[in-house]
């Protein structure tokens, strides 16, 4: 029996308050490989991006961000898909389809988290949900959003690769008092030995992809937050795996477990962007009949 796939469109940017989450997505949408036979679906989201996001429950824009869970929860259960793609936007897009797939698949199911900084933060240390995402997942994070979580992950289920460790802030801790899985950059430049290793050790049968694109160099992919032209400092963890190595990674997974999901978060394509906005300010872009 063929396995249903779907696709979600998800340009959230609320997350990271940060409105090029939204363009970022809907230029993903046109990157990724075509399948016609997978079925394309929108998330609403809110586009009053001029507006500020009020802090709810210790949350920037927590209204919002419910009003989009909520709706992604609803169409999952209406699809009721084998396998989930998830074109984001913030972080925080994970959420809905990770837990959706953690109950379809139960303690098979592995979270192989592909980013520069864990997203474990509670409300504590941070206001925004795109840093707590996992934290979520885990039944920590921000309690409005974990307590949405119905099938919260069993900790050694999850895997961080490319992980700055060393440069872990007071933020990130729930990595130490949780003792997660990961692996640093250098660990995984030559192969993919300590990510197997633990697919092994738990018997993951299925797995679960979010890939930050910031756990990727600067220096080999342009489109993330820290390659921004001219940016000076960034005030946080700069991820160094290379695209090459992120896709040996996934291929080498594929052959030991079935990838059921995966989420692609935080793509800020700074040319385009940056040419938008260029362009938005000329007359002839402007015109009205």
């Amino acid at each position: 029996m063929s396995k249903k796939t779907i696709r979600l469109l998800f340009p959230q940017w609320q997350g990271g308050n940060n409105r090029d989450y939204y363009f970022g997505a809907e230029l993903l949408a046109h990157i990724v490989p075509q399948n016609e036979q997978e079925k394309l679906i929108r998330i609403p989201v809110n586009q009053a991006f001029d507006q500020p996001l009020p802090i709810e429950h210790g949350i920037e824009g927590a209204s919002q961000l419910m009003e989009q869970l909520t709706a992604t929860t609803e169409i999952l259960e209406e699809e009721n898909p084998d396998k989930i793609i998830i074109l984001g936007g913030d972080c925080a897009v994970s959420q809905a389809p990770f837990d959706y797939l953690a109950g379809r698949y139960k303690n098979n199911l592995g979270i192989l988290w592909l980013d520069a900084h864990p997203d474990v933060a509670t409300i504590k240390d941070s206001t925004r949900d795109h840093e707590m995402v996992l934290g979520n997942l885990l039944g920590k994070g921000a309690p409005l959003f974990a307590h949405k979580v119905k099938n919260v992950i069993n900790p050694e289920n999850v895997f961080f690769a490319g992980l700055i460790y060393d440069e872990l802030r007071p933020r990130d801790q729930e990595v130490n008092r949780l003792n997660l899985r990961h692996a640093a950059p250098e660990k995984l430049r030559e192969n993919s030995q300590p990510i197997l290793e633990w697919i092994q050790e738990n018997q993951i049968k299925e797995l679960a992809v979010h890939f930050d694109l910031d756990v990727l160099s600067p220096q080999d992919f342009r489109s993330i937050y820290p390659a921004e032209p001219h940016l000076k400092e960034f005030d946080a963890a700069i991820g160094s795996l290379t695209l090459q190595e992120v896709t040996r990674i996934l291929t080498d997974t594929s052959k030991q477990t079935d990838i059921v999901g995966l989420s692609i978060a935080e793509h800020m394509p700074w040319d385009a962007i940056n040419l938008r906005k260029a362009l938005s300010q000329i007359s002839i872009f402007n015109e009205k009949g």
